[in-house]
């Protein structure tokens, strides 16, 4: 009797080594992207395909991103990460990035070549493209009296505590120098103290400084003005058709998000296969309806219907961007805007 216990225990613990080592045994890709900046289904997608379970987390910012994974170093256990252009600069600056072999990506083809060898990563070692777009101004034609056309709107007290700027140092300051008739990446501390004090007098006005939380506030109409991305101004203006939006007169930013992988990352392979599985035709397709970002696919954009493709706030033409900046890596000088931007809100 005695062994025929000793038999049984022996077999229940047998089945529960068993147990926990196949429940341990998938491995697991960390992927850390913006909020509301993924299909999660197609995560679903990826770990029935692949056999692998995808740990998801989100950011707000490319600042709080890069400032978690700084903090946390190894800890943080990313594998990829989906920065925008001159946050994936600076973070190949500072070798945080680990070098991808698009050679062996079946899908890297599909990328259109005007997104490849852009000046954040000329040879296209560091990243693969995602999403484009423009930064903008989504109004509500109801609350705001004629067409907007200038970011000179946002300054204006007639909409005082009904605009809503972002809570985003390079964003909102690069708004401020953009519409004085700088650059969008100014280092110039005469122009840079300017849009510091433009911000201060235009701060009485401001509703709020938001993220991803805008979306629904606009489209509730708790707003007349708000600075947002394109692809979010589309969602908005899918639920909401009193809304529309607009690229400046003076110009705007003009961003690239791309994936990347970490130096740190313990599974390069397998990031690399997520990030070649998210270029494939039908995921970049998912991606780009539920999300509403401009998608560098070339695929995906030729199969789309005219009144998207040819919509100029998703695929603006050339001469609707010629105005535009792309955000650069500001080194140190950085630390300049980050001050600014504190007293801005704290001060």
């Amino acid at each position: 009797m005695k062994k025929l216990v000793c038999l049984v225990l022996c077999a229940v613990l047998l089945c529960g080594l068993v147990s926990a080592c196949s429940s341990g045994s998938k491995p697991t890709l960390k992927v850390y992207n913006w909020g509301d900046y993924i299909d999660e289904a197609v995560l679903d997608m990826f770990e029935e395909e692949y056999g692998v379970e995808v740990v998801y987390d989100t950011y707000d910012t490319n600042e709080a991103m890069y400032t978690n994974l700084v903090s946390k170093g190894d800890a943080a256990g990313y594998d990829v990460v989906i920065p925008s252009d001159y946050m994936i600069s600076k973070m190949i600056n500072e070798g945080m990035l680990a070098k991808i072999d698009v050679s062996a990506m079946e899908n890297y083809s599909l990328i259109e070549d005007r997104f490849k060898n852009l000046g954040y990563d000329p040879n296209n070692e560091y990243s693969v493209p995602y999403m484009w777009g423009t930064l903008g101004i989504l109004y509500n034609t109801t609350l705001v009296d004629g067409p907007v056309e200038s970011w000179s709107v946002l300054f204006d007290e007639n909409y005082s505590g009904r605009l809503f700027m972002m809570d985003s140092v390079r964003d909102s300051i690069g708004v401020a120098l953009d519409y004085l008739g700088y650059s969008m990446n100014s280092t110039n501390d005469a122009e840079l103290a300017e849009a510091e004090a433009l911000l201060k007098e235009q701060k009485p006005l401001v509703l709020d400084y938001t993220g991803d939380e805008v979306k629904d506030k606009m489209i509730g109409g708790e707003a007349a003005l708000a600075v947002v991305y394109a692809g979010d101004a589309i969602t908005c203006i899918n639920e909401n058709s009193d809304l529309k939006f607009a690229v400046p007169v003076e110009g705007s930013n003009l961003f690239f998000d791309a994936m990347c992988v970490l130096e740190t990352s313990e599974n390069k392979e397998l990031a690399e296969q997520f990030i070649d599985f998210m270029c494939r035709t039908d995921i970049a397709e998912m991606n780009r309806a539920y999300i509403n970002y401009s998608s560098p696919q070339t695929e995906v954009v030729d199969a789309l219907p005219d009144e998207i493709k040819n919509d100029g706030v998703q695929y603006p033409a050339s001469e609707q961007i010629a105005d535009s900046e792309v955000f650069v890596d500001l080194g140190e000088y950085v630390e300049v805007y980050n001050e600014i931007w504190n007293r801005i809100i704290f001060g």
